[in-house]
């Protein structure tokens, strides 16, 4: 089975999960695809999603528990797609691929085609979320004395490094030994120069 979406192999639950989504009516489909949407959009609102799932699954006398257990399954397609950065027709492939039916592989894919960017921009702002350098103090030092011989004349860097998480600020420490300060640097001047292209 080729999918867009992935290279692994996919557990048989997968499929019979995709396949049972069929047994859905056109109306349900909708409303369970509406709710998954929802979720990509604001991943923070796990709960709510929980609780919207049970809801779903009380209205239409089903068992909240295969239900989640199925959303965990259809969950696999969209994260897979936005690592591979697929478009709406990939997607239909892949969900017609795992027996999904024709009109609904359609209306997931025009889902995926209008939320696909907004998607991409979250995810890339969670990727990009860094600790921002606000500080750095160093030290350069000489061993002198040890209970290793080979470790006496070694020299050797301690960095402290001030990093904003959110709204405060934590200490970071570090010893480098030469080789590893040459290291460090090196790959500094290398951000330094890709930044500059950037500007």
């Amino acid at each position: 089975m080729l999918l867009h979406f992935t290279k692994d192999v996919l557990p048989d639950s997968v499929c019979a999960d995709f396949q049972n989504l069929n047994k859905l009516s056109e109306q349900q489909f909708h409303r369970l695809i509406e709710v998954l949407f929802q979720f990509l959009l604001e991943p923070k609102e796990a709960e709510r999603f929980v609780q919207l799932l049970g809801e779903f699954a009380g209205e239409h006398g089903m068992s909240a528990g295969p239900l989640k257990n199925l959303m965990k399954s259809v969950l696999l397609l969209p994260q897979g797609a936005l690592k591979k950065n697929l478009n709406a027709e990939q997607m239909k492939e892949d969900l017609l691929t795992l027996g999904l039916g024709e009109e609904k592989a359609a209306h997931f894919s025009q889902q995926w085609g209008e939320h696909s960017a907004a998607l991409s921009r979250l995810a890339v702002g969670q990727t990009l979320m860094v600790n921002q350098l606000v500080d750095m103090d160093w030290k350069f030092g000489v061993t002198v004395g040890t209970s290793e011989i080979q470790k006496v004349g070694n020299i050797f860097l301690q960095l402290k490094l001030v990093v904003r998480k959110g709204n405060s600020t934590e200490n970071v420490y570090m010893e480098l030994t030469l080789p590893q300060f040459y290291n460090f640097l090196h790959e500094m001047e290398r951000a330094k120069a890709s930044m500059e292209c950037f500007r």
